[in-house]
């Protein structure tokens, strides 16, 4: 009924969609990074009236090549610095197009997609140095990874009826690092402890959860009728790239019974450098870990990873046999436990194809090659930017992160945030860098970010070049 009618047009118009997806990635050094969407295209998509009726496929690519295309994140563009994004490549889109063409659901069943995601949770396993039996589950990302890791720690503080009966009057409480991913704290807020039960511990000079200060607010807890039960090391803060003292908080997890979450979004992804490797020492001592595919991986969006030791708990924390989803010995019904079993979610995209086909075709080494490489050139930008008149360094260089702004040693601190953050923009307006902004002891921060595969030393010199012509005229009102 909705197959083409016409196998042939379709395959020419289809080959015509992947040159045009080919040739907008190969030339996307000759573009803006970012550009505004205009009123008239926002008003096109997002008022378009109701399609009741039939438009052919080419008119259908031809409205997205005009409307969506020139108008993407910009994240792809090795001079898109802002927040945390991949790059992506072009055999990952290769890879997201295959997935789509078998369109497998992975909550369950006997397919090889499922055990697509095995193999890869079995090979993160040993790259982590977790045991070979490990459990895990590939999500859309940390935030759905992390939440299941907080739901698996809930079950084994209270075991699996905490399913049935919540958590009562057990006042559980967690602690993490003022540092810490938002994505925490909406975990404890779906998952019914509340935000007021995740403590944020203060960072000691290097970035690092202070564990004098987190042992003293355990046993305050305890103290005070709390069950700790809960803590959250960073790996790669989402503001300057600070990383946790995983053997410290892990020996601290094991003497106070807490379940050791490991955040890694991004920072994870270190331990494929041999010369960063060794910010995630002691990371085999983890409970759970939560980390992402798409950024430092290059995979599509989105992709990430929940993994833990904990398998029969994390079977516990999920599982549901419900009538409809009953298992088979043999037959289409079989591959007992399903996905579904280890998630929230029971239908699933087929997202690990593409961690499977980026880890085939590059290897570790050379991804690794791209980490290492991110590291060094963001380095090199923080020297840089240092070195310019009128701008300083916020925070040292850490793993991939710069942290600057704008000082002209003259304004009030009020007033260099807001020239900054009009720095922000205007590096975003001229469509040559795009940079993102944090706080820092209450200082807004121009940030750049280094997790795209295509940054060259070229780049930094535009970047350079940007950050003098935005700030000639620092305190010129935005047009």
């Amino acid at each position: 009924m909705l197959d083409p009618k016409d196998w042939q047009r379709f395959r020419e118009q289809a080959h015509a969609m992947l040159d045009s997806a080919i040739d907008d990635i190969a030339t996307i050094r000759e573009r803006n990074v970012w550009q505004p969407v205009p009123l008239d295209v926002q008003a096109a998509l997002s008022q378009a009236p109701l399609p009741r009726n039939a438009t052919p496929l080419e008119d259908v690519h031809a409205d997205f090549q005009r409307l969506i295309a020139p108008y993407a994140t910009g994240n792809r563009h090795p001079r898109f610095f802002g927040w945390v994004h991949g790059g992506g490549t072009p055999s990952g889109m290769l890879a997201e197009m295959l997935a789509a063409s078998i369109n497998s659901n992975t909550g369950g069943r006997d397919h090889a997609a499922t055990y697509v995601e095995r193999g890869v949770i079995r090979w993160w396993a040993d790259i982590f140095g977790f045991p070979a039996d490990s459990s895990g589950i590939v999500t859309s990302g940390t935030s759905v990874a992390t939440l299941d890791a907080l739901l698996v720690a809930r079950t084994h503080a209270l075991g699996s009826d905490v399913r049935s009966t919540g958590v009562g009057e057990k006042r559980l409480v967690g602690y993490a690092g003022r540092n810490v991913h938002h994505c925490l704290s909406n975990a404890f807020d779906i998952s019914g402890l509340g935000t007021s039960a995740l403590r944020l511990i203060p960072t000691d000079a290097s970035g690092s959860l202070d564990t004098a200060l987190l042992e003293a607010r355990i046993q305050a807890d305890r103290a005070a009728g709390f069950t700790p039960f809960f803590l959250s090391a960073t790996i790669g803060s989402v503001d300057t790239g600070a990383s946790d003292d995983l053997p410290a908080l892990a020996a601290c997890a094991r003497q106070h019974g807490l379940w050791l979450h490991v955040d890694g979004a991004f920072g994870a992804l270190a331990i494929l450098s041999e010369r960063h490797r060794h910010f995630l020492r002691g990371i085999e001592l983890a409970d759970s870990l939560a980390f992402d595919f798409h950024k430092w991986l290059q995979v599509p969006y989105g992709a990430g990873l929940m993994l833990t030791p904990h398998r029969q708990t994390h079977f516990q924390t999920f599982a549901d046999k419900a009538a409809y989803l009953a298992r088979q010995q043999q037959g289409t019904a079989g591959g007992d436990p399903w996905f579904c079993d280890f998630g929230i979610e029971l239908s699933r995209r087929f997202r690990a194809l593409s961690v499977w086909f980026t880890m085939r075709e590059f290897g570790l080494e050379r991804l690794g090659q791209v980490v290492t490489m991110n590291c060094t050139l963001a380095e090199e930008l923080g020297e840089r930017i240092a070195a310019l008149p009128n701008f300083e360094l916020l925070a040292p260089v850490r793993l991939n992160i710069v942290c600057a702004r704008y000082n002209d040693g003259a304004s009030d601190p009020l007033e260099l945030n807001q020239i900054n953050e009009a720095l922000a923009i205007r590096l975003q307006l001229s469509g040559e860098v795009v940079a993102s902004t944090t706080r820092i002891d209450g200082n807004l921060a121009l940030r750049f970010n280094f997790t795209n595969h295509r940054i060259t030393s070229d780049d930094l010199d535009r970047v350079l070049t940007a950050l003098i012509t935005a700030s000639v005229n620092p305190k010129e009102p935005l047009k």
